[in-house]
C-alpha cells in the first residue's frame, strides 16, 4: 500500500554523507574472513590436483559384444566454454556492475564488502564441489574414448560382478590424466561456478534495482535481472554440447552454487528478497582482530541492526535506484514480510519513503513498530480500532491518531474528530 500524500523532499534525493572508509580498519575486521578464503582457496586447489580417490567400476560389453552403457561412449571433444573462462565470467561480470552501481553507491566499503560476498559464494562452491569430484565422482559422457579399454568386444567377459560384466580402470590404456578427470564427472564444476557467481548477481540486481519491490518498476530491469541467470544457464547447458557432463552433473552444480550464493548474499545483506533491506550492507562491528566498535555513533550495535529511517541517508542506505521514490520520499509502503522480522509485526520501513503505513481514514496515519500483537482481535481499514482479544489492549506505544488527543496503553485512543489509523 502507499502513502499518495507524502510528500516529496525536494528536487534532488535526500543522501547524507557516509563515515568516510579507512582501508586498514576494513582489513582488520575482515582479516580472519581474509586468511580463512585464503586457506579454503589453497584445500580447494590441492583436492582439485589430486588423483580420484575411488575405485569406480563400470561395465563395458554384454557377451555380444554390444556396449553396456552408450551414453558414456560419446567422443572427446574441446570444451565450448574452459573451466578458467567459467570461473573468470562468474566472478568479473559481477564485479564489473558493482563497481558500475558505485556511480551512487559511492562506498568503498560498499565495494569491498559485497565483493567479498561474492568470493565467499565462489570458494564455497568451488570447495564443496571439488570434495564431492575427489570422493564420489562419476563418469563422464567420453567415459570410453578416454580410458581407450583393452577388452575387445565379443570377447568372453573376463570382469568381476554378476556375469562378470565389471571392470576397474587397469584395463584402461588411455593418458592418465585423461582416465582421472573422465572419472570425476560429479558435479559439474563449470555449472557450480557460474551459479555461485551469476545466481549472487542476479540477487545483487534485485536489490538494487528493486525489481521485486512495492513498486511496478520499468520492464528493463526485470530482463537485466535474468541476464546472470541466462548466462549461467548457457554455461551449464554447454556442458552437455560438448558431452563434458551429464545432466545430473549440471543440475548438482547449479544447486550447489544456488545455495552458497544465497547464503553468501543473505551474510552480506540484511535480506534477500525482503525489498526494504536487501540493499543494505549489515555492519560488523568486531573482529579477533578488531575488537572496538567500528560504526561512529552506533552504540547499541549488536546482534541487530536499527533499521530506522533517518532525516537523510547515506548513499549505501539507498539502492541504486531513485525509481519509486528512493531518497526522494515520495512514496511510503508497507513493506512484504521477509528477513527484517526485527521490527515486528505490521511495520512499514521503507527507506526511500520513510516508514509509514496509510490505513484509510482521514490522512495519512502511522502505524508504530511493536503494535497490535497477540489476540484474536480485528483489524479496522478505515475509522475503527484494533481489538486484541475480548477487549482493547494494544501492546507496545499504542495507537496513533489524527489530531489531538489521548493514546491509552491499555485500553482505546479516542481522537476528537472521531478517526483512527
Amino acid at each position: 500500500m502507499f502513502n499518495r500524500h507524502a510528500k516529496s523532499s525536494g528536487s534532488q534525493p535526500r543522501v547524507g554523507v557516509a563515515p568516510p572508509f579507512r582501508f586498514g580498519t576494513w582489513i582488520r575486521l575482515h582479516g580472519v574472513d581474509l586468511i580463512t578464503m585464503a586457506l579454503m582457496g589453497a584445500l580447494g586447489l590441492g583436492i582439485y590436483e589430486a588423483p580420484p580417490a575411488p575405485s569406480r567400476s563400470f561395465p563395458l560389453y554384454f557377451q555380444d559384444g554390444q556396449v553396456v552403457y552408450p551414453e558414456f561412449a560419446y567422443p572427446m571433444r574441446k570444451e565450448v566454454v574452459p573451466i578458467f573462462a567459467a570461473a573468470l565470467i562468474a566472478f568479473f561480470v559481477p564485479f564489473f556492475f558493482f563497481c558500475l552501481f558505485q556511480a551512487r553507491r559511492r562506498s568503498l566499503d560498499d565495494l569491498c564488502t559485497t565483493t567479498m560476498g561474492l568470493l565467499k559464494s565462489l570458494i564455497t562452491a568451488a570447495v564443496f564441489q571439488v570434495w564431492l569430484k575427489w570422493l564420489i565422482g562419476g563418469l563422464r559422457p567420453h567415459f570410453y574414448a578416454a580410458c581407450q579399454p583393452s577388452i575387445q568386444p565379443g570377447s568372453a567377459p573376463s570382469g568381476n560382478g554378476f556375469a562378470m560384466l565389471m571392470y576397474d580402470r587397469t584395463v584402461c590404456t588411455g593418458d592418465k590424466n585423461e582416465i582421472d578427470d573422465s572419472l570425476e564427472s560429479f558435479p559439474s564444476g563449470h555449472s557450480t561456478a557460474a551459479w555461485a557467481g551469476l545466481g549472487y548477481l542476479f540477487l545483487y540486481f534485485n536489490a538494487q534495482l528493486k525489481v521485486m519491490s512495492a513498486h511496478n518498476p520499468a520492464y528493463w530491469k526485470m530482463i537485466l535481472m535474468f541476464a546472470p541467470l541466462l548466462g549461467a544457464t548457457l554455461i551449464a547447458g554447454a556442458l552437455t554440447i560438448d558431452e563434458f557432463h551429464n545432466w545430473y552433473d549440471v543440475l548438482a552444480g547449479a544447486i550447489i552454487g544456488s545455495c552458497t550464493a544465497l547464503v553468501a548474499f543473505r551474510q552480506t545483506f540484511a535480506a534477500i528478497f525482503d525489498f526494504r533491506f536487501n540493499h543494505i550492507l549489515l555492519p560488523r562491528t568486531t573482529s579477533l582482530f578488531f575488537r572496538r566498535r567500528a560504526i561512529s555513533g552506533d552504540a547499541d550495535a549488536g546482534p541487530y541492526y536499527d533499521y530506522v529511517p533517518r532525516p537523510e541517508y547515506t548513499s549505501t542506505q539507498l539502492p541504486f535506484t531513485r525509481e519509486g521514490g528512493w531518497g526522494w520520499g515520495q512514496e511510503a509502503f508497507v513493506g512484504a514480510p521477509g528477513d527484517a522480522t526485527v521490527l515486528g509485526s505490521g511495520v512499514g520501513a521503507g527507506l526511500g519513503g520513510g516508514m509509514g503505513m496509510h490505513r484509510g481514514g482521514q490522512g495519512a496515519g502511522v502505524m508504530h513498530p511493536g503494535t497490535h500483537n497477540g489476540g484474536a482481535g480485528v483489524t479496522h481499514d478505515g475509522p475503527g480500532m484494533t481489538h486484541n482479544g475480548a477487549g482493547v489492549m494494544q501492546h507496545g506505544p499504542g495507537v496513533t491518531h489524527n489530531g489531538p488527543g489521548v493514546t491509552n496503553t491499555g485500553g482505546t485512543a479516542v481522537p476528537p474528530n472521531g478517526s483512527m489509523v
